[in-house]
């Protein structure tokens, strides 16, 4: 992903940002992070990957804002599973919803990890579509900033661990592997778990 972005640039962000934006489970928090480190290099324009950022993502989150408001979540629940979204994703993001009104899309938008779902469940308890996306870019520019400027205050150390990352790389893959790995298996196992106790 590092690559692609460091090569493809603002094309590789909008693109990043707008399958994750989707569902399609890709690390927000490396994608900013690294074009914030870019940034500081001088490859990218800071100001230029929080705009691009939250822009593919606002297009993202209607795609998924559009799929919970047209299928509801039963068509949600169906299709989740081939993306490894469980019910108990969406019932998370749900209970994050009641007590905050439509307010939470701001904040969830904002929140690691629920940020994921909560479009998708937006569009199914059936928040307005421009209040939406008033609220989902609000939410997306916070978090695309905060995150940006972390991988940009990062920048300076980056050169001087670099080397030590690289002689590290393949124990982080194998790393990585692993873990996506788990994640993947752990995931599996939940949803078969809840295809066996639906009626």
């Amino acid at each position: 992903m590092e690559s692609l972005i460091s090569h493809a640039g603002y094309g590789a962000l909008a693109i990043l940002g707008f399958l994750e934006a989707c569902c399609i489970p890709i690390p927000s928090e490396i994608t900013f992070g690294f074009a914030g480190v870019l940034a500081y290099e001088g490859h990218l324009n800071v100001v230029g990957v929080i705009v691009v950022g939250s822009l593919a993502e606002l297009c993202g989150s209607f795609v998924s804002y559009g799929a919970g408001r047209l299928g509801g979540r039963p068509a949600v629940e169906r299709v989740g599973k081939y993306l490894l979204i469980t019910k108990a994703d969406l019932d998370r993001a749900e209970r994050f919803f009641t007590g905050r009104g439509e307010f939470a899309v701001a904040i969830g938008r904002a929140l690691p990890i629920i940020r994921a779902f909560t479009s998708i469940v937006a569009g199914f308890i059936e928040v307005p579509a421009p209040q939406f996306g008033v609220l989902s870019m609000i939410g997306t520019v916070v978090y695309a900033t905060a995150i940006t400027l972390v991988g940009y205050g990062f920048g300076g150390a980056w050169s001087s661990v670099a080397h030590y990352i690289s002689i590290g790389g393949y124990a982080i893959v194998a790393v990585v592997v692993i873990a996506v790995g788990a994640f993947v298996v752990h995931r599996l196992r939940e949803i078969r778990k809840e295809a066996v106790r639906s009626p």
